[in-house]
Formats: structure tokens, sequence, C-alpha cells
């Protein structure tokens, strides 16, 4: 990208930027305002430097009074401002973080399957809680600085070119040489800003994924190891942040002997006769004290391009998410509540960025109120095939059909009522039992419904026996629960969804045989008249299933009941062989 098209692509960016400040357009008013009579007040400091002299030369009882008089005035009127620019500004940071962390999670929670399995966690976090930050940085901060120390600037040049216009021009010979300046410096501040946000991002994603597996670390001794991971990603952040404070460390003492030259060679002119014979003692020294009360502004105008392309490049990465595109939605049908017929022809799936067929021309009737078995080997693709009935993925080739109607075709809101889901991975969230099984859509559930599920998912046992019973919270993701008392929950969701298509995933894998015993129980009288897909490792709890599907590496190899697949000695057999063999064991 060429250099004029970065600096269009960057205002392009900002100007986005801005328009988040629509949502908060009178505090901002306000703080404008406040900005405005800081910098009047500020610029109002050196002809008041005029007085002071005079006073002083011409000492009365009026000029006693009139010079304290005025600094106080001049001061309070420089506070007030301060005041409401500060105080309006941080309203209008809030509301802009507010808005953008918002909108930036609305639209992560509803972007594809593909994009949670590309992108960690640690990075998600980081983009809606740092980047966000660095946004609004740009927006408030920098603006504030702009506004403020702007108005300081053109109100501090306008008096001194009305007491002598040839020195102004003087001064202001610096002015092309810092433009300059800063704009080479721009380029490096972008770059090393967007670096620290991929760098703050890794820090946050190596936390992450030590603090979630803490268990394995421990118990395999690897917290040196994540020590050192962590170590690595911090000190890359540090070495990343020292670079943009280098350049800007090093901008502002430039800038800062640029001025004090300038200045110099100001007072060497303004201390020729020429010069004083035509100004008085007052009007020099206020002329002077403009000139020098320029340098802090100016110094800090040209520190809050940092801050500027911190939060372009922040905003470039939040509006790229922002429009990255959302869970394909194209279905028109509505429905109430399907039979379950559920049919697949010829399907084949890869995932994104893969040649690799990891589903290859798939035929498969599951007839409504049915219960059909997944079986095979880990990676033969049952829970790839069991995912694409929800839609989290769609399909390459080939067609899915709901009661004859193309999932393609249904809205995926409609298509997902129709569906419950118990996996393997059971995910709960730091709320009550009663709310983490009245979950969504099933919030506001009566609390007796939400019992009768637990007692039918044999969950009643423990949670009575929890502090709160169903008001208990249950922290992070269930940390005080048990394996299998954390999957009687989600079998209870499940339950109290009653849906009529169940997915089963493993749903019985972290249950203990007794448990596991009881929950069959329960989940058998939940699966009659109701279709289920169930997908198991241990071959004993699909015995009685309708359908048994043997797949192998992408493909289904066969298909019956228990006994006519034992009584063909072929893949199910062996699979079945094996697992005796090793209870028996």
């Amino acid at each position: 990208m060429s250099k004029a098209n970065d600096q269009y692509a960057g205002w392009q960016v900002y100007k986005r930027l801005l328009g988040y400040l629509k949502s908060a357009w009178w505090a901002f008013l306000i703080a404008i305002v406040g900005n405005l009579t800081y910098a009047l007040a500020s610029a109002a400091m050196a002809p008041a430097m005029e007085f002071v002299v005079e006073a002083i030369e011409n000492p009365s009882a009026e000029n006693r009074l009139f010079v304290p008089m005025l600094i106080i005035v001049v001061f309070t009127v420089r506070g007030v401002g301060s005041f409401f620019s500060t105080y309006f500004m941080a309203f209008v940071a809030r509301a802009i973080i507010h808005r953008m962390r918002t909108e930036l999670f609305s639209q992560i929670i509803r972007l594809p399957c593909s994009f949670f399995d590309a992108n960690s966690t640690g990075h998600l976090v980081s983009k809606i809680t740092y980047n966000v930050a660095q946004v609004t940085g740009a927006a408030t901060n920098a603006i504030t600085v702009i506004l403020r120390e702007g108005f300081t600037v053109m109100g501090l040049l306008g008096f001194m070119l009305y007491s002598n216009w040839r020195l102004t021009l003087v001064f202001l010979i610096v002015g092309p040489i810092i433009g300059v300046l800063v704009s080479v410096i721009t380029k490096s501040f972008r770059k090393v800003s967007s670096n620290i946000q991929t760098s703050m991002g890794e820090v946050t994603h190596v936390a992450s994924e030590s603090f979630n597996g803490y268990r394995v670390m421990r118990t395999f001794g690897g917290e040196s190891h994540e020590e050192t991971r962590f170590s690595d990603a911090s000190e890359h952040n540090i070495s990343q942040t020292l670079k943009l404070s280098f350049i800007q460390a090093i901008s502002t003492p430039v800038i800062q002997v640029l001025i004090s030259v300038s200045i110099a060679v100001l007072v060497w002119l303004a201390l020729s006769p020429q010069v004083l014979q035509n100004m008085t003692s007052g009007e020099f020294i206020a002329f002077i004290t403009a000139a020098t009360t320029c340098a802090k502004p100016v110094r800090q105008l040209t520190e809050v391009n940092a801050v500027i392309q911190r939060g372009i490049a922040a905003s470039q990465d939040v509006f790229s998410q922002i429009d990255h595109e959302v869970e394909a939605d194209e279905g028109t049908v509505e429905t109430d509540r399907c039979k379950g017929d559920l049919r697949i022809n010829h399907l084949s799936f890869a995932y994104s960025g893969s040649d690799k067929k990891v589903l290859e021309d798939i035929n498969l009737h599951i007839p409504a109120g049915k219960t059909v078995a997944l079986v095979g080997r880990s990676g033969s693709g049952k829970s790839t095939l069991a995912s694409l009935i929800p839609r989290f993925y769609d399909y390459d080739s080939g067609s899915i059909t709901l009661d004859d109607i193309p999932l393609k075709d249904l809205k995926l809101a409609s298509l997902r009522e129709q569906i419950s889901l118990v996996t393997q991975q059971v995910t709960l969230f730091n709320d009550s039992v009663a709310n983490n099984i009245a979950y969504g859509t099933l919030k506001g559930a009566p609390l007796e419904d939400i019992e009768k599920a637990a007692e039918a998912a044999h969950a009643v046992e423990f949670i009575k026996d929890l502090d709160k019973g169903y008001e208990t919270k249950l922290g992070d993701n269930g940390v005080n629960l048990s394996g299998g008392q954390r999957q009687r929950l989600a079998i209870a969701r499940a339950l109290l969804k009653d849906a009529p298509i169940l997915i089963l995933d493993e749903a019985t894998s972290a249950l203990d045989t007794h448990s596991e015993r009881h929950i069959q129980a329960a989940l058998e009288n939940v699966m009659k008249d109701r279709t289920t897909l169930v997908i198991a490792h241990r071959l004993s709890t699909i015995e009685n299933a309708d359908l048994i599907v043997v797949m192998e590496q992408g493909r289904i190899v066969e298909t019956g009941t228990h006994d006519e697949l034992l009584s063909k000695q072929g893949a199910y057999a062996a699979l079945h062989q094996l697992q005796f063999s090793e209870n028996e064991a």
C-alpha cells in the first residue's frame, strides 16, 4: 500500500471511529466548550503579563488590586474549563467503550463456528478489552489534547500576530519542519501499535490457556513450561511497547529543541534596538511569554500522534472484526415443531482451509421418532456429521432435509429450536443451577418444569445437597461440580427444551457406571417418539438403537441393528469384541 493510500485508509478508519461520538454528542459539545474555555484562559496568561509588568513599573492602589484579581479570574476560568472538558470527555469515552465493546461482542458471538476454530479465546478477549481501550484513547483523549492545546496555540499565535507579525513569522519557520517530522514517525507509530496489540493478545491467550488447564498443568508438571511461555509473550509485548516509547521519547525532545531554537532566534532579533524601540517592556515580555508558552501545547500536540496511531491500529483490528461476515442465514422457512424426519443424501464435507474430506458421500435416513447411533473409531467423522444437522458448519455438496425441507431453506433460529444437544464438552455458566438448566430461550421456565427435568436427568440427588439448591451459583464452568454432575445438568437442560430432535454426542462419557445406568434409563424414556442421534464410544449404551451406523474415515461402512451387525462379523463386531475384551480385562 502506498503512503498516500495508507494515510487515506488511516483517515477513513479514524473518521469511522469518530462516528461513535454521536451516541454522546451532547456531552462531547460540553467538553468542546470546556476545552475552548480552558484554551482561551491559558492563552490569556500571555497578554496578562503585560498588565503585570506595567503594574510593577507603575505601582498604584488600583493596580495592586487589579492584578491579583486578574490572576484569580484567569485560573478560575481555566479550572472550570478543565473540569467540564475532563469529566464530559470521560463520559464520552465510557459511552464509546460500552457501545463498541457490546457491538464487537454481539458480532463475535454470531460468527461462524469456523471462526472460533481458528481464533483463540485469549486473543478474542484481548480485542474486547485492550484493543477497545486503545480505540477510545484516540477518540477522546486525543481529541481533548487536540482541541485544548490546539485552541491554546491558536490563541497565543493570534496574540503574537497582533503584537508583532514579523517576529511571529520567524517563530513559525519551524512549523513545516515539525510537520515533516510528525509525518515521518506516524507510520512507525501505527506499525508498532499493531504489533503491541498482537503481542497483548498472545499474553492473554497464554494466561487463559494456563488458567483453564491448571489441572493438566499441575498433573504433568507444566508450571515451568507455562511460566516460560508467559514470560516470552510478556517480554515480546514489553519490547514492542518500548519501541513505541522510544519513538515517542526521541521525537518529543527533538521537537522541543526545534521550538527552543526558534524562540532563541526570536529573542535575539527582539533584543535588537530597532525592534525594541517599537515595543514596551510589558509588550515584549508578553510576546516572549506567548512564544515560550507555545512550547508545551505544541509538544503535546505532537505526542498525541502516538495516541491517534495506536487508536487507528486498534480500530482497524476492531472494525475488521465487526465487518467480518456473520454466520450465513439465508433460510426463509420457519416451522413450529417438526416431525423429525432427517434424510442425508450424498453428503461431503471438508473443514474451511482444508482440502481433506472429513465426510464423503454420506447417505442416511433417520426416520421421525427413531434412534440412530453413530459408532466408529476416533476421527471417523461421527461428531462432524452430527454438527452439520444444527448447521454449525455448512456442507460442501449433497443435502440434508428435515421433513423434506432442505436445512439451508430453514431459518437458523427455527432449525435450532427443533434440536436439543448434549456434547462431551459440557458448558456451564457462572450462574445459578436453575438458570443453567433454563438457559437461553428457556429462561423464565417454571421452577416446577426445571425440577422435573433435573429429576429425569438424575441431578436432584446432588442439587438438593448444594448450599442454596437450585439458586446455588456454579462458578466458572461449574468448577465445583464433578464431571458426571456437570453432564447431568447438561442433560437436564436438553430435557427441559423438549425438542423433537435430540443429539447426544458422548453424553454419558463422564458418568460412572452407577450414574450411567440411571441416565440411560432416563434417556430411554426421553427418546420415545423423538428423533435421536446418539454418538457413543461405549457400545453397551446403544445396543437398543433402532439403527446403528458404523463409520470409518468419513464413510459409512455398515448399518443395521445390534444383532444384525454382530451376525455380519464385520467392523461393528470387531469393535464390540475389542471393547468386550477390554471390559473383561
